[in-house]
């Protein structure tokens, strides 16, 4: 068990086991364990106010995150599985106890947590000087959405503001830095020349576990654990205080293919740890359920859940503004991958996401010239079909998934489907499949001899 404190208010004493992990929260301070903004004073936080149990929500988020990321599945005794516990300020500890919170964050990140809580009248934001005291709105918008930098959620920014010439969006994005935040801001300048500076505001949030200094009362262990699955609650609980400091009916979108979101495992050995649940419909389910148990009900909305991501990109209103900004978007799992082998940095190429981003372009004829937008060319490139590389492990698996044959109940291996949706979803999972299958048949004859002498052509 890995046990973790956070404070809001940090005159309150330290806990007395030396063992357990100090989250200080304390926006643009040295003391703080929790770094929020690059700068002094957070200006993340400027300007605005959620009610207290959205910003109790966000500090959950916060607080997730930072023990996600300095609690090392290494040391776990199957090398993945965590029991990590986190005692939280809140204002109502008693709303809490039956929020169904753990088990949303078990299936998340595939860990044991335990959330306790204590009384906190204190707000978290107490002391802020350019944050309002009262509930103020972030501005006059009619909806959140996610910006990630990637495809889909380019694709979700494009469709909200073409579908509507009256909607005005808060985009809101996490990074901690690197070619995430690179392909943020190059998109965001792009999107304000071709629709104005009216029709969104931007949130870019900071955070991550602060680095060790001589303020910290107790500082976090060093190592950084990277597969970081909580990132999505945090994402997530910021957006949500975000529209909640409009009213409690401001939906946050999560734009993101349903194909990801299902996120079946591709083959029998890669299933846990390799299938992540961010926008998967049993988690979305249970979040939604638990944040209204919380007081928090604004509507998460994901408009791409039951279609593949090629269907996403074919089905966008508007297609010509998409393909020519979708080269700026980053969708991949280790971006900077390329930086060790003095390749151009951005989409790896070979990683899942990648091979899905890739197949889909090749659904609307978008893939051109692979190694201009890719560090590896999955297709031709040399030494990613070899067996001794781990570069290749992805592209062998999307392969063998996409050729062999599936029982309909595999789509239930990343966890269940709520709301009698199974056809649909099935629907969303086989039409994924076969956009990659197609890819792979349509390509050069690297890829051909591969399959063939594997017996999957």
């Amino acid at each position: 068990m890995t046990d973790y404190h956070v404070r809001t208010d940090l005159s309150r004493q330290l806990p007395t086991h030396p063992e357990v992990r100090v989250l200080d929260w304390a926006p643009g301070r040295p003391e703080a364990t929790i770094q929020l903004g690059k700068r002094a004073g957070g200006r993340f936080l400027d300007g605005w106010r959620p009610p207290r149990e959205a910003l109790d929500l966000l500090l959950l988020g916060a607080a997730t995150y930072c023990a996600d990321k300095t609690a090392l599945r290494a040391g776990a005794a199957d090398s993945w599985t965590r029991n990590l516990n986190i005692t939280i300020p809140v204002n109502d500890p008693k709303q809490w106890q039956e929020s169904g919170i753990e088990s949303v964050l078990n299936f998340l990140t595939g860990d044991q947590w335990t959330i306790e809580t204590y009384r906190e009248q204190a707000s978290p934001l107490n002391g802020l000087d350019r944050v309002p005291d009262a509930v103020t709105p972030v501005g006059p918008v009619d909806a959140v959405c996610l910006f990630s930098g990637g495809l889909d959620s380019l694709t979700g920014v494009i469709d909200l503001l073409e579908e509507d010439p009256d909607r005005r969006l808060c985009l809101v994005s996490h990074n901690e830095g690197g070619q995430a935040s690179t392909a943020q801001d190059k998109l965001l300048h792009e999107l304000e020349a071709h629709y104005g500076s009216d029709r969104f505001i931007t949130k870019q949030l900071f955070l991550r576990p602060a680095p060790a200094n001589n303020s910290q009362l107790r500082p976090l262990p060093g190592p950084r654990e990277n597969t970081t699955r909580a990132r999505s609650l945090l994402f997530l609980t910021t957006a949500l205080a975000l529209a909640a400091s409009v009213n409690s009916r401001t939906p946050v979108y999560i734009p993101e293919n349903g194909f990801i979101g299902i996120n079946v495992p591709l083959t029998r050995a890669r299933s846990g740890s390799y299938s992540t649940r961010t926008t998967h419909p049993h988690f979305i389910y249970g979040l939604q359920q638990m944040i209204q148990q919380l007081g928090v009900s604004n509507p998460l909305r994901n408009p791409y859940r039951l279609k593949t991501k090629g269907e996403l990109l074919a089905e966008t209103l508007n297609p010509k503004l998409l393909k020519r900004l979708a080269p700026y978007s980053v969708s991949c799992s280790h971006p900077e991958a390329a930086r060790y082998v003095r390749r151009r940095q951005g989409n790896c190429g070979y990683c899942f996401p990648c091979l899905i981003r890739r197949a889909s372009m090749s659904h609307v004829g978008w893939d051109e010239n692979p190694l201009k937008h890719y560090s590896w060319d999955a297709l031709t490139g040399k030494g990613l079909l070899d067996r001794n590389t781990a570069r290749s492990a992805d592209l062998r698996a999307v392969i063998k998934g996409a050729f062999n044959d599936h029982p309909d109940r595999d789509i239930l291996r990343n966890g269940p489907i709520p709301n009698g949706e199974h056809q649909a979803f099935i629907r969303v999972w086989r039409g994924g499949l076969t956009e990659l299958r197609k890819w792979f048949q349509d390509a050069t004859d690297h890829t051909e001899a591969h399959l063939a002498r594997h017996g999957h052509h």
